[in-house]
């Protein structure tokens, strides 16, 4: 039976809070005002529009996944560095991750990741640095990406990766409950509201005032009279899962090791189950593995020598074994014919792995 996890001293005296301000986010941040919005199943209508009808199953708990940076080194170029984050990006959205957690393999050292992005220096970036930038990019909608991403050399090969087609990633035509939208430094005659380019032929006003430069989420209404200016809502970026079930997009965040990973997990009372995988792991088939019910589970990979050599390397693990840091620790491909599986081959194949237990998870909590 899987051990459960125990918090750490450090998580005991520094509880997680909610969804903290992402250090480095490069202006990302999404509003945190809340509005209620009626819970509806999303359908595509013939003019490409989408509504939303109640449906408790598309409410589901959030999964994230863990990785270190260090993969983005093995890359033997800045193409094949940039493809294999986008092999990363691709996988979160087709498995609906809404958290990718990068941390250092080592104990970080000066900065960090997350300070070398905020200072956008068009230099050499460590692997973790570049895997964020690279990721947040492309979870980015593409017309909000000149506001938002100055040039930088990391990004230089990025119009070569696939879109990655995310349900927030709207056409200019298509109409749906929310968008994202980078605030503007032009004002509209009233004051007290701010306009917001939500990718649509004319900016949107919002009733409240912002600073340019901010991406948030926007509750569009029923009204699709964009000439009447209606004031639409700032919400917060969970709405559309909290509030409509819709799946929309990942968050992306820094972790300086695999202890910083669980210890700073932005969810109000962190995750409540951890998954370790590894070639070392536990075999169990995907048909017969429980997953208790869960509202926050964590998913990690290992780099080049696995899990094992980043929990050695943690001074905040010392001692400690796979097998007492996760509730549980698999191998999920078990007869691999070659001798290393990549951790980008390795997510894929994980989290297919993971999707009927999760599913099982869920199904047993609606009971």
């Amino acid at each position: 039976m899987a051990k459960k996890h125990k918090k750490t001293e450090s998580e005991q005296r520094h509880p997680p809070q909610a969804d903290p301000p992402e250090a480095g986010d490069l202006l990302l941040r999404n509003g945190d005002h809340e509005k209620k919005i009626s819970k509806k199943k999303r359908k595509k209508g013939r003019d490409g529009s989408v509504d939303l009808e109640p449906n408790k199953e598309n409410r589901r708990p959030t999964v994230s996944i863990a990785l270190p940076g260090s993969i983005i080194d093995n890359a033997q170029s800045l193409v094949l560095a940039t493809r294999l984050a986008g092999e990363v990006a691709r996988a979160a959205t087709i498995f609906r991750i809404e958290e990718v957690v990068v941390f250092d393999s080592k104990d970080a050292l000066g900065c960090g990741a997350a300070n070398e992005i905020e200072a956008g220096v068009d230099d050499y970036e460590s692997g973790a640095a570049f895997l964020i930038r690279i990721l947040r990019y492309l979870e980015t909608p593409q017309y909000l990406r000149k506001a938002l991403f100055p040039k930088h050399n990391s990004l230089r090969y990025v119009g070569v990766l696939p879109p990655l087609d995310a349900p927030h990633h709207l056409r200019m035509h298509e109409w749906a409950p929310y968008r994202e939208g980078v605030t503007q430094r032009e004002k509209p005659l009233n004051t007290s509201l701010t306009l917001v380019d939500v990718g649509l032929r004319k900016n949107v006003c919002v009733n409240q005032v912002l600073e340019p430069g901010v991406r948030v989420t926007v509750a569009m209404g029923d009204d699709r009279n964009m000439e009447a200016e209606t004031p639409r809502q700032v919400v917060s970026s969970s709405a559309p899962r909290e509030e409509a079930g819709m799946y929309w997009g990942y968050k992306v965040r820094y972790a300086s090791n695999l202890s910083a990973v669980v210890n700073d997990c932005p969810y109000l009372g962190g995750y409540d189950y951890l998954i370790g995988t590894s070639e070392h792991g536990q075999v169990v088939k995907s048909s017969e593995l429980v997953i208790p019910h869960f509202r926050h589970l964590l998913i990690a990979f290992g780099g080049l020598a696995g899990l094992e050599e980043s929990m050695e390397e943690d001074k905040g693990l010392m001692g400690k074994t796979a097998e007492d840091f996760f509730d549980v620790y698999l191998n999920t491909c078990p007869h691999q014919g070659s001798r290393t599986i990549r951790t980008e081959e390795a997510i894929l194949i994980s989290l297919q792995f993971f999707q009927e237990p999760i599913d099982r998870a869920q199904k047993g909590s609606d009971k």
